[in-house]
């Protein structure tokens, strides 16, 4: 917002959104974009996202428009915060909700100082994760999930990430939730099939709600109508203004 108080989302913007359940990233994107192409009488305007949420996911996005989309990559190298529900006992390829179970395991071994003791000795700090099939990594320039949707074999090398916390908020066997603050690039799907496998079982994704990105938390966050509400009512700073 310039400093006499209008919006301006050719100069560039950047907003906070709650992004709901089964929405993808791109539909918030598409959203702001074609209110904003409305209000701005232009044809297209620049908007996207800092880090993507799963269609299963809820939680903060932020939004970028015009010039702002240059900051994106530095946005997206924020630590991010999350809540997350596992479900041990199965897992899915998609190590979440979008496929069907594969394979039932025993849990009832699983106690509750078993599940802390390798949370903190095996999750927290640098840790190794192999990237979900059903991602959107690219191997040869090509989406990892579009393969793995059309059954071919995906293969994805192990990358290293940083988890600063990780918390057990619940435990409700064969669910626990969990309190995660990690760094860029973590998938908090393959996570689960990782703390599955470490308690001798299988896990997967069950919900998950990104809770915070950076200094910004969920409270803070628009709802997406109250975005567009936003958008539709505020001053804003036109396209000639910006050409005089």
């Amino acid at each position: 917002m310039r400093s006499d108080g209008r919006l301006s989302p050719i100069e560039g913007e950047v907003f906070a959104v709650d992004k709901p359940l089964r929405w993808t990233s791109f539909d918030v994107v598409k959203r702001v974009r074609a209110k904003l192409a409305h209000r701005l009488g232009m044809k297209k305007i620049k908007v996207g996202h800092a880090g993507t949420l799963d269609p299963l996911a809820s939680g903060v996005l932020v939004i970028c428009t015009g010039r702002a989309t240059k900051r994106i990559d530095e946005l997206q190298a924020h630590v991010k915060e999350y809540v997350a529900t596992l479900r041990f006992g199965a897992t899915t390829p998609s190590f979440d909700l979008e496929t069907e179970v594969d394979a039932n395991y025993e849990w009832e071994h699983i106690t509750r100082e078993q599940l802390e003791r390798v949370l903190k000795e095996r999750f927290t700090g640098v840790v190794e994760q192999v990237p979900p099939a059903f991602s959107a990594c690219k191997i040869d320039g090509r989406r990892a999930y579009k393969m793995a949707r059309k059954g071919h074999e995906v293969e994805l090398k192990a990358k290293q990430l940083v988890i600063d916390e990780i918390e057990l908020l619940d435990f409700s066997m064969p669910e626990a939730t969990l309190r995660i603050v990690c760094s860029k690039g973590t998938y908090i799907r393959a996570l689960a099939r990782d703390i599955g496998e470490a308690v001798g079982s299988g896990a997967h994704l069950v919900a998950l709600r990104r809770t915070r990105v950076g200094d910004t938390r969920v409270e803070d966050c628009h709802k997406v109508e109250e975005l567009i509400e936003y958008l539709q009512n505020c001053d804003m700073v036109m396209p000639e203004e910006l050409e005089s």
